[in-house]
């Protein structure tokens, strides 16, 4: 059978294959109340009767402040729980597993008013100058994801992914590029990781559930974090109950990145390997064969799309084809798919 389509299981939450929709910010949400819209409401759910394993929304805010943008779905309020309950619902009921993405943009929120961020630099002359984070609120950012990891538990979520990538808070804090603190959040590799330590420690106090975390495997810029030294600190977040590494890259900084078909997939690997952890591999795999060759070859542990998803929502209809494997297909389709 192909690897692509073998179950997995992490923490007694059974997925059906190793096909992972990645996060993908959609900006659907009205009137910068981090709500539900009808749109989430038919996107997620679509690929789910695709056949996709597991979903994994779009970063979603554990704070008004740590929004990319005004219309960024959010889970800093308790009436925000209903909506990201109904969506649980839809997807769950069509085949998928389901994992929320808890995130803080830090500098790179465009919202008004300050932003924040453990250095004050910019991220480029089109962003606003972010405050240097007190103390106390580092510890109230902490608090609102812990906040946020009881929110996605009340809304029936399968996973929490925390978002330490692509440039985001949580990734200023790991990489001295965009940290430059001399207190005890700044310095030292531990110093750096010390923010992401806390998050994890919290939501692990409330949550039981298969923990993942999406980082940014190579910054791609001299001084900046490579893969290889982030395997100290992927070993620290397997001493912290994580259960999987989301591997991509870049986004910390401005910088130019070789792009090709699983330009990622190494990083991945390397996790994979050195830690060792289970990792997703992401990044322009597109084709079915590929991700079975990433798979075979012990690469990496589910394979995560993203733009292919937006293309190809029945994409892993395409790939069972492809590969000679037999998935269920939705009753009102089967006329269709088999």
């Amino acid at each position: 059978m192909a690897k692509l389509f073998e179950e997995f299981e992490l923490k007694g939450v059974h997925f059906k294959n190793r096909i992972v929709m990645a996060p993908m910010c959609m900006y659907q949400s009205d009137k910068e109340d981090g709500q539900v819209t009808d749109w989430h409401r038919v996107h997620y759910p679509t690929r789910a009767v695709g056949g996709v394993g597991l979903i994994i929304t779009e970063a979603t805010a554990v704070q008004p402040i740590g929004r990319i943008s005004s219309r960024d779905l959010g889970i800093w309020d308790d009436a925000q729980i209903d909506g990201q309950a109904e969506i649980v619902r839809l997807m769950k009921a069509n085949g998928a597993k389901t994992g929320i993405q808890l995130a803080h943009a830090g500098r790179k929120a465009t919202v008004d008013g300050d932003i924040q961020a453990p250095s004050a630099i910019a991220f480029n002359a089109k962003y606003k100058t972010p405050k240097a984070m007190t103390i106390e609120e580092i510890d109230d950012t902490v608090q609102a994801f812990q906040d946020g990891a009881v929110r996605a538990k009340k809304a029936g979520f399968d996973v929490i992914e925390i978002h330490a990538a692509h440039g985001y808070l949580i990734n200023q804090f790991l990489s001295p590029l965009t940290n430059q603190r001399t207190d005890e959040y700044g310095g030292s590799s531990e110093n750096r990781y010390r923010l992401l330590r806390r998050v994890l420690d919290e939501v692990n106090a409330v949550w039981d559930g298969p923990l993942f975390v999406r980082i940014s495997a190579e910054d791609y810029t001299d001084g900046g974090m490579t893969p290889e030294q982030y395997v100290e600190m992927t070993k620290w977040m397997k001493q912290q109950n994580v259960d999987l590494i989301d591997v991509s890259s870049g986004a910390v900084v401005p910088a130019q990145i070789p792009v090709y078909p699983g330009y990622q997939v190494n990083f991945a690997e390397t996790i994979k390997k050195e830690t060792p952890i289970a990792t997703g591999a992401v990044g322009l795999i597109t084709e079915p064969r590929h991700a079975e060759e990433i798979l075979q070859n012990g690469r990496a542990d589910f394979i995560f799309l993203a733009r292919e998803l937006l293309r190809n929502p029945y994409w892993a209809y395409t790939a069972a084809q492809t590969l000679g494997a037999d998935i269920e297909a939705p009753v009102p389709y089967e006329r269709g798919w088999i």
